[in-house]
């Protein structure tokens, strides 16, 4: 029986191809709606209360703890941070990943068996543990016996020992340094993939028409491989603005509070101070911030699409 025979027979007992496929997909609506959106709808909900439970205190209180955050003045410190954070972090994991993207695909062409040793360890940076990365970060940064301090006096570059995590710009951009490190692997791997798709037809024929490897990379690698650029981005972003683990435990959003992030202060809200209301506004804004920089990133996406189909 051919496709339009079971359409014709499932329409003959009253079910369109439609409603199967809802029928169907009815099973993960329900779970990604009880999963992603429950507690986000929940989340939502309360931040229009005022709930203390320490205290019993339980009422509700309209948009006033979207007020309060408007004024809030750690709390767009707290924005300043994340956005830093998230603009120095993802710009060199996407610069790096580029790069060792390209050396990757230039080296391990037509090299299967090595590749995959390659890449392998290339993740390793990637599979450790956040947590475990920001340990051991901290202790590359220990003023006494850290790596970091140790080779900078050995070269002489530095005549005493510095403390990378007393200082709040100092320490914002060790977390950047520890983030990166940790996932520019993951930045490169994706775009490997995309390097992979492009047809080698292509670049035979450029350079076969004279073109040089810059004008190769900016007219050819480069626009073919935009859509996964998107999508790294999109990913990056994403992870990046949702922060907390690898600041946290480097730095615990200090020195007074300089390197804390929207998550660190939307958790020590929540669970230090027991305000869940005003704690589930900061979490409501930080969704709004992540959602207005995903839709700029598919816009984009979805431009780029648009021109090359037409």
């Amino acid at each position: 029986m051919n496709g339009r025979d079971g359409h014709r027979g499932a329409s003959r007992r009253g079910i369109s191809e439609r409603a199967w496929g809802a029928l169907f997909a009815g099973p993960a609506l329900f779970l990604v709606g009880l999963l992603a959106l429950a507690p986000l709808l929940g989340a939502v909900w309360l931040s229009f209360h005022r709930r203390l439970p320490i205290f019993g205190i339980s009422e509700f209180a309209g948009a006033r703890n979207y007020w309060l955050l408007w004024g809030d003045e750690r709390f767009w410190a707290a924005c300043r941070t994340t956005l830093h954070f998230t603009g120095l972090s993802v710009a060199a994991e996407l610069f790096l990943g580029l790069g060792l993207a390209l050396l990757l695909d230039r080296v391990l062409n037509g090299r299967a068996a090595e590749a995959r040793w390659v890449q392998a360890a290339v993740l390793i940076p990637w599979a450790v543990p956040t947590v475990v990365s920001a340990q051991m970060w901290s202790w590359l940064y220990h003023p006494d016996y850290g790596l970091l301090n140790y080779l900078l006096q050995a070269t002489g570059l530095v005549s005493s020992p510095i403390n990378w995590l007393d200082d709040p710009v100092r320490a914002l951009h060790a977390a950047v340094l520890m983030d990166v490190w940790k996932t520019t692997p993951f930045a490169a791997l994706l775009l490997l993939a995309g390097l992979k798709t492009i047809p080698r037809d292509l670049y035979l024929a450029a350079r076969a028409d004279g073109a040089g490897r810059w004008a190769v990379f900016r007219h050819l690698t480069l626009p073919l491989l935009l859509p996964v650029i998107l999508i790294v981005l999109v990913f990056r972003t994403m992870d990046a603005v949702r922060i907390f683990d690898a600041v946290y435990v480097l730095t615990g959003g200090g020195p007074g509070n300089g390197t804390e992030t929207l998550s660190i202060y939307a958790y020590k809200t929540l669970f230090q101070t027991l305000q869940f209301g005003y704690g589930s506004t900061l979490a409501t804004a930080m969704f709004l911030v992540v959602l207005a920089l995903t839709a700029g990133y598919l816009l984009l996406l979805r431009r780029h699409l648009r021109e090359i189909a037409s």
